[in-house]
């Protein structure tokens, strides 16, 4: 499923989630025939591939893996408004390099003034499972860093130049080249991708964000925030 090179990956925590494995051939197991007086001969036996399949599939994949399956994507916020049903939550037009900008709504109120959000460049994880909030389908997530109260919220801010629609990565420039397809919001929903990716995520003393030591980065350079260090990002 995963570019061999993204291996590099393997000393992020470790975590444990059920993905499709590649079919392999039949196991053999040893079974006992029984012979004339009651002497016993080994002979090879084939177990059925449904027998096994469950351990099959069960593997231990990395954080960095994992984080592979995401796409998070450079974002432009063409539009913001105050969502006219939830006085908690933001309304935005994103250009995600899409024919359309995607509407998004996020819960930043109480963190954000419409300002600060208005022509900013963003990050949007964009292959989440549209979810209706208060009458408007939404279409992916801003993301943002927090400190461990959830009091300060800031933007995570792509370097100057970064262009919308570009897919981030983690790692080092060589690295891009070394993307994995994007997992389908399904399959990030059912295995719960997302929700295994996030806690590894931080950013730095210098702000930069991390999954583990790994920048996070687009090809104009790493993505960071305003000024929260050791921050959470969701």
């Amino acid at each position: 499923m995963m570019a061999a090179a993204r291996m590099s990956f393997a000393s992020c925590v470790r975590t444990h989630l059920l993905l499709p494995s590649t079919p392999s051939s039949p196991i053999l197991a040893r079974t006992p025939r029984v012979g004339f007086g009651g002497s016993s001969s080994p002979a090879e036996a084939v177990v059925a591939p449904a027998a096994v399949a469950a351990e099959e599939e069960k593997r231990e994949v990395s954080a960095g893996e994992l984080a592979g399956l995401l796409d998070i994507r450079v974002g432009r916020i063409v539009k913001a408004w105050m969502h006219p049903e939830a006085d908690t939550l933001y309304v935005e037009e994103v250009d995600v390099g899409e024919e359309q900008p995607r509407t998004i709504c996020s819960g930043l109120v109480k963190y954000l003034s419409l300002d600060q959000l208005q022509d900013s460049s963003v990050i949007v994880l964009a292959n989440l499972k549209p979810r209706n909030m208060r009458g408007i389908k939404s279409n992916g997530m801003l993301m943002c860093a927090s400190d461990a109260s959830h009091e300060t919220v800031e933007l995570l801010t792509p370097p100057e130049g970064s262009v919308p629609g570009e897919r981030v990565w983690f790692g080092t420039d060589d690295e891009k080249t070394l993307q994995s397809e994007p997992a389908t919001a399904n399959q990030v929903q059912k295995k719960k991708i997302w929700e295994a990716v996030q806690p590894h995520l931080k950013t730095t003393d210098n702000c930069i964000v991390v999954l583990g030591e790994h920048s996070m980065r687009t090809s104009a350079g790493k993505v960071f925030c305003k000024s929260l260090q050791g921050a959470g990002v969701s």
